[in-house]
């Protein structure tokens, strides 16, 4: 594949996240059996999606921001936690029971590895 350059006038945390997440993604592919699990973290909120790469679509979605979760959750790592569980048990209703964790160049670290450790609990295999 051809590779990719990241462009020396971004500021140099952000150069690092989409290096890790450019690297990430040439490995990370989702499949019928095992769809690709990819998360977005921002200062506000926290979001996921289920994905199947060779269809091209999203089996299941969840963000912080909806209404079932929208003054519940806080976006730390007990609400992430939760976020994760309630995941695993949509993604149960859609007969998804395994997937492949895209961390989108995100630390395994924090809210990160919270989710993922939600997303366990409630019964997703990666």
């Amino acid at each position: 594949m051809k590779k990719k350059k990241v462009s020396k006038k971004i500021p140099l945390n952000q150069r690092s996240h989409l290096r890790r997440k450019i690297r990430i993604s040439f490995s990370v592919r989702g499949t019928d059996e095992r769809p690709r699990l990819a998360i977005f973290r921002s200062n506000a909120g926290f979001y996921a999606q289920v994905i199947d790469d060779i269809k091209r679509t999203t089996l299941v979605s969840i963000g912080s921001h909806e209404k079932e979760f929208k003054g519940k959750l806080k976006n730390d790592k007990e609400g992430v936690f939760k976020l994760g569980e309630a995941l695993a048990k949509r993604a149960a209703s859609k007969k998804v029971s395994a997937v492949v964790f895209d961390r989108a160049g995100y630390l395994y670290h924090g809210k990160v590895k919270a989710f993922a450790d939600g997303a366990r609990a409630g019964g997703l295999k990666f």
